[in-house]
């Protein structure tokens, strides 16, 4: 895949994601930490966070800006099997 190509598809995932935004942030994994993905763009995996850092960084990455982000709003993120102070 070329450089161009993947830029313009991390640019148009980024749009759709500000756009449209719903996060999944998956239970915690066996060994801790915790998948996560674009719900609203086929479960696209964004990444894996192992606390409250990493997931701002995979949002920052996703497009969004994360002081602008509430991570308890419902509406953009979906906690499965636990809020954001657990991770294992």
């Amino acid at each position: 895949m070329s450089d161009r190509f993947e830029m313009r598809r991390l640019r148009n995932r980024r749009t759709l994601l500000a756009m449209t935004a719903s996060i999944v942030v998956h239970p915690p994994a066996p060994m801790g930490g915790r998948r996560v993905t674009a719900d609203r763009v086929d479960g696209e995996d964004l990444g894996f966070a192992r606390g409250i850092a990493d997931l701002v960084g995979i949002l920052r990455e996703a497009g969004l800006d994360p002081d602008q982000v509430r991570l308890d709003d419902p509406a953009l993120i979906e906690w499965r099997g636990g809020k954001a102070d657990v991770w294992e």
